[in-house]
């Protein structure tokens, strides 16, 4: 948190945020306002608006995430706020929130701040002032600790194999951040196991192709339980059998999209404080399909092939930092993601597999530990194969 003797008149912080239906949805969903200027495009369409407008205060709500996490952060207690609204917003307008502080309350320990929203086009659209107490705690946050590597991203961590990766850190001591993108319900329902059995999770949204969004979840993170030192990346799509001659582009694009633009954002998102640190664990999940390709996944092949040559240079790129970068390859794993991969095909995978069996989410979580743990702190550039025996090297 910012201190009030250290602030000072001119200080600012800003933020952006770029307006989406869901948003409004969420809007409606908490509120309750299902005002049909905001939700029905036939009804905005016969006013002098012509298209919906988001309501106006779910721009201004993201003063409140300016106040409370950026200026002045942990502490803020918002108490008064004006506002006017200048122009409306709409579905996909890129909103700038920014809030300067033009007065200092000394008696109060408050501070006074110009709050204005701007558009993508540097039109501002609401405009006020707002006023803010400064409570600081007389003890230091519980969440500071001297201890390196015991906050951990789960990415994709409501599947199957990442909730098992979750639980198995969280055993392990480590502070659990499970990201979820649509799935809240699985996300909520593990952090609450991992919460009953005395551990320490939290749930974070995010699309891992934005990185204002990812930008948004790691500093949830840290605010909540301190910096980042391991980041799992178990995201991945539904893995379809598809003949080439049945191939779209867009079918490789969504998987590239998922294993490189993914894993690069996020790995943008972690590396400056894990540079900071001089230490860090990135952890991806691939699969045995880069070693031993089977027919009719050609997307998906070559989407894992293109991510463990990207999870190789990385790791060359930033040992010296400190940070290890690795790779767990999985065999087919019992998990809703091969459901359309027909059952006779599973059969004879576990059939050739040496100890029978197909993999379960527990056996890849296993490995995860390990590279997450200090045990592998000289592991770098590997892939640890968890696949029963097929493939050995």
């Amino acid at each position: 948190m910012t201190k009030f003797n250290e602030i000072s008149i001119g200080d600012f912080a800003e933020l952006e945020h770029v307006v989406t239906a869901k948003d409004i949805e969420k809007f409606v969903e908490l509120t309750g306002d299902d005002n049909r200027l905001h939700v029905d495009q036939h009804y905005a369409a016969l006013t002098s608006l012509k298209q919906p407008v988001a309501h106006g205060m779910l721009g201004a709500s993201f003063i409140s995430t300016v106040i409370g996490t950026k200026l002045p952060g942990d502490g803020a207690l918002w108490f008064s706020q004006s506002l006017e609204f200048l122009q409306p917003v709409r579905v996909g307008d890129r909103l700038t929130v920014r809030a300067e502080v033009i007065r200092k309350i000394d008696h109060m320990q408050a501070i006074e701040l110009q709050t204005d929203i701007f558009n993508q086009h540097r039109q501002k659209v609401t405009a006020g002032t707002a006023k803010v107490k400064i409570v600081e705690p007389a003890l230091p946050v519980a969440h500071e600790r001297a201890e390196k590597g015991r906050v951990a991203l789960v990415v994709g961590g409501s599947g199957g194999i990442g909730a098992a990766i979750c639980r198995a850190l969280a055993e392990d001591g480590f502070d659990v951040a499970l990201h979820y993108f649509r799935n809240a319900g699985a996300a909520a329902r593990v952090v609450d196991e991992i919460n009953a059995a005395g551990g320490n999770a939290m749930a974070v949204e995010g699309d891992i192709h934005s990185e204002a969004a990812i930008a948004a979840m790691v500093q949830r993170v840290n605010r909540r339980f301190g910096a980042i030192t391991v980041l799992v990346n178990c995201a991945t799509t539904r893995i379809a059998t598809i003949n080439f001659n049945d191939l779209l582009w867009e079918d490789f694009e969504k998987h590239l999209s998922i294993s490189i633009r993914g894993t690069f954002n996020l790995v943008r998102g972690v590396l400056p404080a894990m540079e900071q640190e001089r230490y860090g664990k990135i952890i991806v999940i691939g699969s045995q399909v880069s070693d031993t390709p089977v027919e009719k996944l050609l997307p998906y092949i070559t989407a894992k092939g293109a991510l463990d040559s990207f999870c190789r240079a990385l790791a060359l790129e930033i040992a010296p930092k400190g940070i290890c970068v690795n790779i767990v390859a999985p065999g087919m794993t019992d998990t809703d993601m091969i459901a359309d991969i027909p059952e006779r095909e599973r059969l004879l995978t576990a059939a050739k597999t040496p100890l029978r069996r197909l993999a379960r989410p527990e056996d890849v979580a296993g490995a995860v530990a390990f590279l997450a743990s200090d045990k592998s702190d000289f592991l770098t550039g590997e892939t640890i194969r968890v696949n029963g025996g097929q493939v050995m090297r």
